[in-house]
Parts: C-alpha cells; structure tokens; sequence
C-alpha cells in the first residue's frame, strides 16, 4: 500500500510540474498578441493601458500557481516530515 501511495503521489507532482510549464509557455503564448497589438496601435496611451492591464492579468495568472505550489511544497514537506517525540513525565 505504501509503495502504490509513493508511486500516485510522485505521478501527481510530475503532473503538477508539467502543468507549471504549460502555463508557462500558455502566458508568454498569450503575451505575444498583446504586444503586438500595442506596437500596431502606435503606442496611444490607451492602447499602453489596455496592454498593461492585460500583461498584468496574464502574469498574474502565471505567477499565482507558482507560488501555491510551493506554499503546498511546504506543507506538505511540513506534514510528511517526523515529528519529535514528546518526552512525558
């Protein structure tokens, strides 16, 4: 039973990992069109608005799982490591 949880759980982080790059490669994927449109709008201060509006919710949605996930690391590294035993008397 011990050795299938390992394997389930080592499965479930190399999928996490995964899911991190993709999101990764998803947000700079996303990043190009609005570039793009800020440079063929001339640079208006609107257009700059709109784009930096858009790179900041791109990011944000980049950046907010990285840092769950390591926020789950440390629990997790928190829960699984041993505890010291309590001395009683």
């Amino acid at each position: 039973m011990s050795a299938t949880l390992s394997t389930l759980l080592t499965l479930t982080a190399k999928a996490g990992v995964a899911a991190l790059i993709f999101n990764e490669v998803r947000g700079a994927v996303l990043a190009v069109p609005v570039l793009y449109a800020m440079y063929l709008s001339g640079g208006s201060l609107m257009a700059i608005w709109l784009g930096v509006c858009s790179l900041a919710g791109i990011a944000l949605s980049v950046v907010v799982p990285i840092i769950a996930a390591k926020k789950l690391e440390r629990f997790a590294q928190a829960k699984l490591s041993p505890q010291p035993a309590v001395a009683r008397g």
